[in-house]
């Protein structure tokens, strides 16, 4: 593959301090990308490196709207999922960080991890970490590397890793494998969610810049990004032009191109990508013999409610050991490892798991539609509707693990004074009065009058269930992580029926 061809802009002075007396010294650095845009990145080698010796290199830039870190001892977040740059040193690595273009003190348009864009900047600073003396190199321009980060840094690892056969092992945490199904859901626009990138997203790319040691940047977010806000506020709906962006942006397609290890860790709390975006990329890479394992925790874009294992810097650390520093003695554990709801950790040899009985029910009932738009408090977090249709599903006999995507199929009868509209399905916890994993599922419906069927599966869950628990399926009106848009006024008839997955 043609590597792209990198400028280092002018010497600039060291801004970080030597990390140990003697030792290899960390560094800032400005790199050009393959366009001439400035990217701003600080270089911090392994932990005790001598000059003279080399290490793997970890590559890790930050979530969207945040900036790289620039401390050398940082910790993990296990909140989120981001291994600290400190860990990843004492365990051996080089680790460069950087400010995703468009971001922080980087220069260029904000194109949502775009291959050609943001992809082939991963290429450049590739192509610079094999020039530094620290780097442990498989060939020449060839270092050896790897890459770990959460959310938008974990985009960009799979866009990357199926552009450069040069990178060796990815972790990538809270991702997503299209837009399209993260951000579109079902044919409504997550507004919440959307408002927010929006806010956090554009200080950090209209303001940081400004300040940048190596000259002003002026980036910027796409324009389609700012579109994409204003049809979700004004119609809950994309436009034909911001569905071709979103269906363009991030890894999608370019997951069956990679080949190398990779560690898939996903929130199950998280309303924005939820773990059925890894679900989809860990099915394509197992189908295509990838070594792959796929981790689910208690965290990502949303708030967890039972109670959060560490489980993220547990997982990554032997995968690196294993697939960076090649070390065939590691043991990486079973191919699919789950924080359940009751907070005990669940594994399994693969996944889906082998299934079991079906748990069913049914029920019947009324959900009115107001023309009232509700964005209840937090976008991220999804509260027991009140009224709505009840259908309670049976107590298990013995303890069950509910792990998959849910199915709901409505049978209604709906009427209104607009053409179509969405009610929503939850899964909810009487016990504890919380939503399973703080999500719910919005299921098209026509107010034509006629009788129809709707049919949704649910975002994926992980539920631990206990003898005699009832676990009702309610569906309701109103919604927090996507904008409940009614536009329209009516009523829905509906007799529903709930087939979860089991263990």
């Amino acid at each position: 593959m043609r590597r792209s061809t990198i400028r280092v802009i002018a010497a600039v002075a060291a801004a970080l301090p030597a990390l140990a007396p003697g030792g290899a010294q960390a560094r800032d650095q400005a790199v050009r990308s393959f366009d001439g845009t400035t990217l701003s990145t600080s270089f911090f080698p392994a932990a005790g490196l001598k000059p003279g010796e080399r290490a793997p290199t970890v590559l890790q830039t930050h979530g969207w709207g945040l900036t790289r870190t620039t401390n050398p001892d940082a910790t993990s977040n296990e909140d989120v999922g981001s291994v600290g740059v400190g860990v990843l040193r004492r365990a051996g690595y080089n680790v460069l960080t950087w400010d995703s273009r468009g971001f922080g003190q980087s220069g260029g348009t904000v194109t949502v991890d775009a291959p050609e864009f943001e992809g082939r900047d991963v290429m450049a600073l590739v192509d610079w970490v094999a020039q530094q003396p620290e780097a442990l190199l498989d060939g020449d321009g060839d270092p050896r590397v790897g890459m770990q980060g959460p959310s938008y840094a974990g985009g960009i690892e799979l866009v990357a890793a199926g552009l450069d056969p040069r990178i060796d092992v990815i972790a990538p945490d809270i991702a997503w494998h299209s837009l399209t199904t993260a951000l579109n859901r079902d044919g409504l626009a997550k507004f919440g969610w959307g408002a927010a990138l929006l806010a956090v997203g554009t200080p950090t790319s209209l303001g940081l810049g400004l300040f940048s040691p190596y000259g002003p940047e002026t980036g910027t977010l796409a324009p389609q990004l700012i579109r994409a806000a204003v049809d979700g506020a004004t119609t809950g709906r994309f436009s034909p032009e911001v569905d071709a962006f979103l269906e363009s942006r991030g890894p999608k397609d370019l997951v069956r191109r990679i080949r190398v290890p990779t560690l898939l860790t996903q929130g199950t709390a998280d309303t924005l990508f939820t773990p059925s975006e890894a679900m989809r990329n860990y099915e394509i890479l197992r189908d295509a013999r990838v070594p792959v394992k796929m981790v689910w925790f208690c965290g990502g874009h949303g708030v967890c409610l039972t109670g959060n294992v560490p489980s993220v810097e547990r997982a990554v650390l032997p995968w690196l050991a294993r697939w960076l520093r090649r070390d065939a003695s590691v043991d990486t554990g079973p191919r699919f490892e789950w924080v359940a709801d009751d907070g005990q950790r669940r594994s399994a040899a693969d996944f889906p798991l082998a299934a079991g009985p079906p748990l069913a029910a049914e029920g019947a009932g009324t959900v009115a539609i107001t023309p009232v738009e509700t964005l209840n408090g937090l976008v991220v977090v999804a509260r027991p509707g009140l009224q709505g249709v009840r259908v309670p599903i049976p107590a298990v006999r013995e303890e069950t693990d509910v792990v998959g995507e849910p199915e709901v199929t409505v049978t209604y009868r709906a009427t209104g004074l607009g053409t179509d509209d969405h009610v929503f399905g939850q899964l909810v916890d009487e016990v504890r009065g919380v939503v399973v994993g703080n999500q719910s599922t919005p299921i098209p419906v026509l107010l034509d009058g006629q009788g129809a069927h709707g049919h949704a599966a649910a975002r994926g869950r992980r539920d631990a269930r206990h003898p005699g628990e009832p676990l009702p399926l309610r569906a309701r009106r109103r919604v927090e992580p996507l904008r409940d848009h009614a536009r329209d006024r009516g009523r829905v008839r509906v007799a529903g029926a709930r087939d979860a997955p089991d263990r």
